[in-house]
């Protein structure tokens, strides 16, 4: 650890408030073809556990469907330090998807895990297949639709938690990142592109969380 990585510690360490304990880095493909990239994303989700993180959320945005199973494949190979569960574009929701061996589906046990992937999985297409299976609900008299809540949407995502920090590398827009999820996230856009993401700009974005005062949406 440099000097100035070090001295970034040691404010995260003495800062009053708490850091985020559940980060989400949002990629695109063209992040991952960087050489060292895969390795980039294996430091940072350790840097997260480090810096006081319980759970990391990656999402991957594909624009050329045909690279995702090949993201998918490379990042179940990913040096994670936490158990891992990755999920591609087949993984919507759905109770078919869930069960279907050949769609590369997380089971169910999995779905906790402390490290969660999601590559070409985009929000809307993730709350789209919550309120399919809503709806099947609803059509198979399991729910009444007059009683629908927030809690019945969400437990119906595919990664239903909500992320504390954000964190966007070298662009101010998120894409189509976990719209129902982040709605109260902290947002933290770095200066530098993933290739040139490093120890020092996680901890930037730590300390920029623990300066700021949550509002959550009040």
């Amino acid at each position: 650890m440099g000097l100035y990585d070090a001295y970034l510690a040691t404010r995260h360490r003495l800062h009053d408030a708490e850091p985020p304990a559940h980060v989400a880095l949002v990629l695109t493909e063209r992040d991952l073809l960087a050489d060292g990239a895969f390795d980039t994303l294996s430091s940072a989700i350790g840097w997260a556990f480090e810096y006081g993180a319980e759970r990391v959320t990656v999402s991957v945005s594909v624009l050329d469907g045909a690279v995702a199973p090949t993201l998918v494949r490379e990042l179940r190979r990913l040096d994670a330090p936490a158990e891992t569960v990755v999920r591609g574009p087949d993984d919507d929701g759905s109770p078919e998807a869930a069960s279907d061996p050949a769609a590369g589906a997380a089971a169910d046990d999995d779905a906790d895990a402390p490290v969660r992937i999601l590559v070409g999985l985009g929000g809307k297409a993730e709350f789209a297949g919550a309120v399919r299976d809503l709806a099947s609900d609803v059509a198979a008299g399991e729910v009444r639709p007059e009683a629908i809540d927030e809690t019945d949407i969400a437990e119906r995502l595919l990664f239903p938690e909500e992320p504390d920090l954000v964190i966007k590398t070298g662009a101010e827009r998120l894409s189509d990142f976990a719209i129902w999820q982040s709605v109260y996230a902290e947002l933290y856009f770095t200066d530098v592109n993933w290739r040139d993401f490093r120890r020092r700009e996680y901890l930037r974005a730590v300390l920029d969380f623990q300066d700021r005062q949550r509002r959550f949406g009040r």
